[in-house]
C-alpha cells in the first residue's frame, strides 16, 4: 500500500513520467462500513447510522484501501459495487439506506419476539448424511481450487477454474438421482462467471433454499496480480458446497429447490451475488433462507467453534443454527460481527432474503494470511473444522428444505 501511494506521488510530480491509465481515475459508488470509510477519511455522501452503512464514491486506490482495512481486520470483501445498480439511479441511495434500516428493525422486532425456534427433531436420515462428510473429500477439492495461480475476476482468463468446477460437477451429478439443472451465469459487472447448481423441489419447488459462497481469489498487492491460491478464501466454503451436493444428490429429493452457487468476483465488491440476489427479487423469488460459507478452515477461536455473523444477517436463521447445533453438530457458536460486505450474504440481506454467515472464529481470530500468496493448505489447515460447515448446508437442505418453516415476520 505505501510503496503504491509513493509510486502514484512520483507520478504526480514528475512531469516526464508517463502518465497514469484511465482505468487509474476511473471512480464507482459503493456501500461500505461506516467505521470503514471514516478511519480512511472517505467522504461519506449518505449514511445510516442505526445500520452503520455509508454510501461514498471512491477512485481504485481508495478502494484499495478499504479492501487492506478489510483485510487487516480479517474481512473477506469490504463494499459492495453498486456501480451496475440500476435501482440506485431511479430510487437514489436515501431510499436504499433506509430499506436496509427498516430490514434491520424488523430482526430487532423478531428477537424481542417470544416465537423463538427452540429445538429440532432429531432425524436418523440427517444424521446418517452427517456422518459421510468426508474430510479427505474436502481436502482434496481444497487442493484442487488453491492449485489455480489465482481466480481472480479481473485475471486475463477469469472463468478458466469456472470451467473446469463446471466440468467436474457435470461428472459427480451424472449419478444424481435427484432432478438438477447446472448452469454458468453472466454478469454485467464482470467478466467472470457465477455457477449454480438446481436441485428441483418436489412439492414446493418455487420455495428456494440458496447455499452459497464465492469461488474466486485475491491476492491484496496493487492490482492483484500475484499468487492467490486462496485455500481458506474461499476454496474452504466452495469445498463445503461441494461436498454437500455430492451427499445430497442421491438423498430424498427435498420439497423445497436447494440452489448452491459459487459466487463471481466477491472480492472485488460482492459483484456476482450482488447481480443475482437482484435479479431474485425482481423476479419476486421466493428465497426462505440464504446460508454464506465463507472462510471455514481455519479454527482460530478453537476446534469446533463457529463465529455467527449477527450484522446483516436474519436473527431467526441465526436461531436456526444454534438449534441445529444443539441437535446435530455440538459445536460451540460466538455470536460476532463482520461489518457490512465483508462477505455475500450482505447482497441477499439487502434484498430483503434471510441470510446466515456462520464463519471459521470469531472476526479478529481469523485467519490472518488471507488475500497473500500464503493462503494455503498448512498445519494450521483443520479439515474436521470445515466440515462442521458441510454439516450446516446439509441440515439446511435436509430439514429446512423439507419443512414449512420461514421467517416469521
Amino acid at each position: 500500500m505505501k510503496m503504491a501511494a509513493l509510486a502514484l506521488l512520483f507520478v504526480a510530480s514528475n512531469a516526464m513520467a508517463h502518465v497514469p491509465s484511465l482505468e487509474s481515475f476511473q471512480t464507482k459508488p459503493i456501500l461500505a462500513d461506516l467505521k470503514d470509510l471514516r478511519a480512511l477519511n472517505i467522504p461519506v455522501l449518505a449514511k445510516d447510522e442505526s445500520v452503520e452503512v455509508g454510501y461514498a464514491i471512491v477512485t481504485p486506490l481508495m478502494q484499495q484501501r478499504i479492501q487492506e482495512r478489510a483485510h487487516s481486520v480479517g474481512k473477506c470483501g469490504g463494499f459492495e459495487d453498486l456501480s451496475t445498480d440500476v435501482m440506485l439511479q431511479s430510487n437514489g441511495f436515501d431510499k436504499m439506506l433506509s430499506e436496509m434500516a427498516k430490514i434491520k428493525e424488523k430482526n430487532d422486532l423478531y428477537e424481542r419476539a417470544p416465537f423463538k425456534i427452540l429445538s429440532l427433531e432429531k432425524n436418523t436420515g440427517i444424521e446418517s448424511a452427517l456422518a459421510e462428510v468426508s474430510e479427505n473429500n474436502l481436502r482434496s477439492y481444497v487442493q484442487w481450487l488453491s492449485a489455480f495461480p489465482n481466480r481472480y475476476n479481473r485475471d486475463s482468463q477469469p472463468n478458466k477454474h469456472i470451467v473446469e468446477m463446471k466440468q467436474r460437477l457435470e461428472a459427480m451429478l451424472s449419478n444424481a438421482t435427484i432432478p438438477y439443472e447446472i448452469s454458468e451465469i453472466t454478469h454485467s459487472s464482470t467478466q467472470q462467471n457465477s455457477l449454480r447448481v438446481r436441485l428441483v423441489g418436489s412439492a414446493r419447488p418455487n420455495e428456494i433454499i440458496v447455499l452459497g459462497g464465492h469461488l474466486d481469489s485475491i491476492n491484496q498487492s496493487w492490482g492483484g496480480g500475484k499468487a492467490a491460491p486462496g485455500a481458506d478464501d474461499n476454496a474452504s466454503g466452495s469445498a463445503n458446497l461441494i461436498e454437500a451436493l455430492r451427499i445430497l444428490m442421491n438423498k430424498t429429493q427435498p420439497e423445497r429447490t436447494v440452489e448452491f452457487f459459487w459466487y463471481a468476483g466477491e472480492e472485488s465488491g460482492l459483484l456476482g451475488s450482488a447481480e443475482i440476489a437482484k435479479q431474485y427479487k425482481a423476479e419476486k423469488k421466493d428465497v426462505v433462507a440464504v446460508l454464506q460459507l465463507d472462510m471455514t478452515l481455519f479454527p482460530g477461536s478453537g476446534e469446533l467453534v463457529i463465529g455467527s455473523m449477527t450484522d446483516f444477517t436474519s436473527a431467526w436463521l441465526r436461531d436456526y443454527l444454534k438449534a441445529m447445533n444443539d441437535t446435530y453438530l455440538h459445536a460451540r457458536i460466538v455470536d460476532d460481527k463482520c461489518g457490512y460486505g465483508c462477505s455475500d450474504h450482505a447482497s441477499w440481506n439487502r434484498q430483503g432474503y434471510a441470510a446466515l454467515m456462520p464463519f471459521e472464529a470469531t472476526f479478529r481470530a481469523s485467519n490472518q494470511k488471507i488475500h497473500t500468496a500464503n493462503d494455503i493448505i498448512s498445519p494450521d489447515s483443520n479439515f474436521k473444522h470445515s466440515a462442521v460447515y458441510t454439516k450446516i448446508a446439509l441440515v439446511m437442505a435436509m430439514d429446512l428444505a423439507n419443512s414449512q418453516a420461514r421467517q416469521p415476520y
